[in-house]
Order: C-alpha cells, then sequence, then structure tokens
C-alpha cells in the first residue's frame, strides 16, 4: 500500500493491525519514522513472503523493494503521485491488480476514467451522522481568526491554523498566541526531525494542544474527529483538489464542522484561484469530491494520457475529436484482445463492422445551453464516439429529446455523421477520405449489378473495380458537403445489402 506521508502511513499501519489482528496476516511499514534497520528487515520480510501487507512512504518505490507474489497494490490519496512515480509500480510486476483511491481524482487520472481506460467506482454515501462542513470564502481578518479560535476552544474541541511557510510558521504562532490568550498551539512541518514531529503530532491527537499551526502536512488523510476548525492562511495559492483535501480534515465526527479559506485581498485574486474559491463554496455538500475533480478537469484540462502531464488542455484537437480517437483506440485494443482468441477470422469481421473516421467541416458538437451539466456533456459524447449501431445512435437521440427536449442542430449534425461512420464501416469502408472535390471510399467490392445500381441512386459515383474504390463527387464547403457525405453511406449501406 503507497501513501504519500510519514503520517498517514503510521495511521493506516495502526488502523490495518487493530482490524486484522485477528486473522494470520503479518502487516508492516516503511517510512522516515522507522529505522534504517527496521526498514530493511520489513523490505526482506517482504521480499520472502514472511509479510503479507507492506504499508510505506515514497520509499516502497525503491529498487529493493521487490514482493515475492505480488497480487495486490493500493494508492491512497492517488493525486498526490505524479506519473513516473506511477510507472515504477507497475514494473513490480506486468499484471497487478491496483486499486487507486482519491477523493478528488486528477484531471488526467478522471479523464482515464470517463474514457473508459480504468473502471471508476464512486462512494457519495458519508459516514453515518457526518455532516457537511461549512465553508466560509473571504478575505483574511485577525478579528474573524480569533473568533473562529475561541468558539472552537469554548466547545473544547481543537482546530487546524494551515500556514503553508516554514520559514514564517513560528513567528506565525506566536502571532496567534498574542491573539489568543489561553489557547494551547502546536506548530507541525515536514522539515522537523521525525521523533519531534511524531511528538507533537501524537501529543495532538492525544488533547494535549488546541490548535496546530501547520503546513500542508495535514492534506493527506490524517483522520483527528475532535478538529472541527480549520483555517486556510493564503488560500488562493493552494490547487482545486488540494484545498478540497484540507478541508476534508475537519467534519470527521457528528460535530458542526467550520473551514475558513483567506486570501489577502480580492484585487490580488488571479481568475483562475477565484474559479478555485469559488467552486469550493459551491460544492460544500458531504461527497462532492468527484464534482470538485470534474470542475478541476474543466478548468485545467485532462493532461496527456501517454506522457507526464496531469492536465492541460486539448483545444488543438477539439474535445469530440479527441475522445473520437481515445474511444477509437480502446476499442481497437479490446476487438484485437477478443479476436486473438478466435482466430484471424474473427479479427477480419471485426474490423469491417467498425466505424470508419470521418472528418467533415461542419458544426457538429453539444451545445451548452442544450446540456448545461458538464459532467452529462461529456457523456453525451463519450455515447455518440462509442455508438457502434445506427440503433444506438437511435436510441440516444429518443434519449436525449425525452431528457433534454428537440435536439438542435450541431448536436444532429453530431449523431449524423456517426450513423455515416457505422454505415460506411458495415458496407466494408476501412478509409474514407476527400482528395479534392471528390469523397473516396475504399475498399468496397461491387459486382456489376450492385455497380450499376449505385450509379442509379448516386449519379455522381464512380466505382473503380481494380481499386475497390468508390468516389463521389463533392461541393467544395463543408456545410454543403455534408448532406452528401450522410446520402453517400445510406446508399452505399442499402446497396451492399441488396440481393444479388
Amino acid at each position: 500500500m503507497l501513501v504519500p506521508t510519514t503520517i498517514l502511513a503510521q495511521q493506516h499501519y495502526g488502523t490495518f493491525a487493530e482490524r486484522l489482528a485477528d486473522y494470520p496476516i503479518t502487516i508492516e511499514h516503511v517510512s522516515r519514522f522507522r529505522s534504517a534497520a527496521e526498514q530493511k528487515a520489513a523490505i526482506k520480510g517482504f521480499a520472502d513472503g514472511r509479510i503479507d501487507i507492506l504499508i510505506g512512504t515514497h520509499r516502497v518505490l525503491s529498487r529493493d523493494v521487490r514482493a515475492k507474489d505480488l497480487g495486490l497494490l493500493i494508492v491512497d490519496e492517488e493525486q498526490r503521485f505524479g506519473v513516473k512515480q506511477k510507472e515504477l509500480l507497475r514494473q513490480l510486476k506486468l499484471k497487478v491488480d491496483v486499486i487507486s483511491m482519491s477523493a478528488t481524482p486528477i484531471p488526467r487520472t478522471l479523464q482515464m476514467s470517463l474514457a473508459g481506460l480504468r473502471d471508476i467506482s464512486v462512494i457519495e454515501t458519508p459516514p453515518e451522522g457526518r455532516r457537511p462542513v461549512k465553508t466560509y470564502v473571504g478575505e483574511y481578518e485577525e478579528e474573524l481568526v480569533r473568533r473562529a479560535i475561541m468558539r472552537e476552544h469554548q466547545r473544547d474541541g481543537q482546530a487546524f491554523f494551515l500556514h503553508n511557510r516554514v520559514e514564517s510558521i513560528d513567528e506565525t504562532a506566536e502571532r496567534l498566541r498574542a491573539l489568543c490568550p489561553g489557547v494551547r498551539f502546536a506548530v507541525a512541518h515536514g522539515q522537523m526531525g521525525e521523533g519531534e514531529l511524531e511528538a507533537v503530532m501524537i501529543d495532538y491527537l492525544r488533547g494535549g494542544a488546541d490548535v496546530l499551526v501547520c503546513t500542508s502536512i495535514i492534506e493527506s488523510g490524517i483522520d483527528i474527529p475532535q478538529a472541527n476548525t480549520l483555517i486556510v492562511e493564503h488560500a488562493d495559492r493552494f490547487g482545486l483538489a488540494q484545498l478540497y483535501q484540507i478541508r476534508g480534515r475537519v467534519g470527521r465526527s457528528r460535530e458542526r464542522a467550520y473551514a475558513y479559506l483567506l486570501y489577502d485581498s480580492a484585487e490580488a485574486l488571479t481568475p483562475e484561484a477565484a474559479q478555485r474559491l469559488s467552486a469550493l463554496s459551491d460544492y460544500t455538500e458531504l461527497g462532492a469530491g468527484f464534482r470538485i475533480a470534474m470542475r478541476d478537469l474543466e478548468i485545467r484540462g485532462a493532461g496527456n494520457l501517454l506522457g507526464d502531464e496531469q492536465s492541460g488542455h486539448v483545444a488543438a484537437l477539439g474535445f469530440e475529436l479527441y475522445m473520437q480517437m481515445l474511444d477509437d483506440a480502446v476499442h481497437a485494443a479490446e476487438a484485437a484482445d477478443e479476436a486473438r482468441g478466435e482466430g484471424a477470422g474473427a479479427e477480419e469481421e471485426l474490423a469491417e463492422t467498425e466505424p470508419v473516421r470521418l472528418d467533415v467541416n461542419v458544426d457538429a458538437y453539444v451545445p451548452a445551453d442544450y446540456v448545461p451539466y458538464e459532467r452529462a456533456k461529456i457523456e453525451v459524447h463519450r455515447r455518440v464516439a462509442g455508438a457502434l449501431d445506427v440503433a444506438d445512435v437511435e436510441q440516444l437521440r429518443e434519449e436525449l429529446i425525452d431528457r433534454f427536449g428537440p435536439v438542435p442542430e450541431p448536436l444532429e449534425n453530431l449523431l449524423s455523421l456517426q450513423r455515416a461512420r457505422i454505415k460506411f464501416g458495415q458496407a466494408g469502408a476501412r478509409t474514407v477520405s476527400f482528395r479534392g472535390d471528390r469523397l473516396a471510399v475504399v475498399p468496397i467490392e461491387l459486382d456489376s449489378k450492385r455497380a450499376r445500381r449505385l450509379r442509379e441512386e448516386l449519379p455522381e459515383a464512380l466505382y473503380e473495380s481494380g481499386r475497390s474504390q468508390v468516389s463521389v463527387r463533392v461541393p467544395k464547403d463543408g456545410g454543403d458537403r455534408f448532406p452528401f457525405v450522410v446520402r453517400a453511406a445510406d446508399v452505399l449501406l442499402a446497396v451492399k445489402r441488396e440481393a444479388a
């Protein structure tokens, strides 16, 4: 099990040890809280098969960590790891089951799930008695901070004050002590010695301090139910998913929790920072992590699925073409796997019925004012690009009319384009392209009777038997060309299906 921080590794180890105490399972953990000798013994036991579950930080990515027979890999707080780190895990064993857990998946991971490259399961049911965190977003005021800390102190609770600068964190703690006399403050950050940090956290867990002045080290999954007030200084400097994770450190009991996301001044906010803070104040209900992640995908883009970038826009392609190319690749891989088990004949049959790629310069998309929800819009694009039969397209069209009303022209074009792609594929074509003022469809096999029939139905069509190609003269303008393409697909499929 891979976790991003030493505190979380310690916490998971305690939980696993407690819950699996009655079973014959050996559990160990590696992090900088353990001595070199303890880590070495744990790694050796894992390699020998004497240790069943190994929990650790980035230490488990080291070359010397090898399992005897790795069956399951769990990555907690997956958004905290980079692409290269995740690929290192893949090298541990060629085929291993992987569970990646995150309240807010990074755009790249979320996009892979939406595209069907990964399975996704969303847990939206909160623990019994859990209540949403009241979130306040605004400018920093010392009186507001003082009232928030004192209110939590008066109800015998604990609080976090997040100041993400190690060099000035002690100075901030002194300022808060002067502001709130009688309140006990402790300081925690990642540059403290392991023994010192562990002692501070254990003391705080046991109620030895009322307020923990800390850096973002608390972000990853620590569970302190009695802490129910969070104050974040310079909240505009954090990412959207990061802020959501930090806010999740409070509200872990039946008590009402409060989160104050504060910034220096509204004038200094960048447009993106304002969007992030606005999303946090909009999505305060329990289980809102998936919607936060979708908003993050919208703000930052999907990134590079085959490279290192975990966010970034696909504006150069356009979303519809991007999803189409992605779905084509996924379907091709799935079809190849199935065909491999059924022989070459099955592979040829699958390839013949695949929709062909077809690019026409026409407005074909899902308008934002027709499908107002981003998640639903992405799903419509997915279903259109993934339709393998005309009946699937018709079923989707009826569903859209039922849910959103009459289909607008750009979406009607998108559906017609997919129908044409499917029909060209069912007619046997592999490639459809434009060459000057002609549409070329290959390969198409027609006998003399069907070739004459095609000419009758489509006078602009020319069949070249030697090249197994049908070419159709079409207008040069994309808007005028589109109806001709749709008509050509209809006629070609009808002619191919006619009895000889």
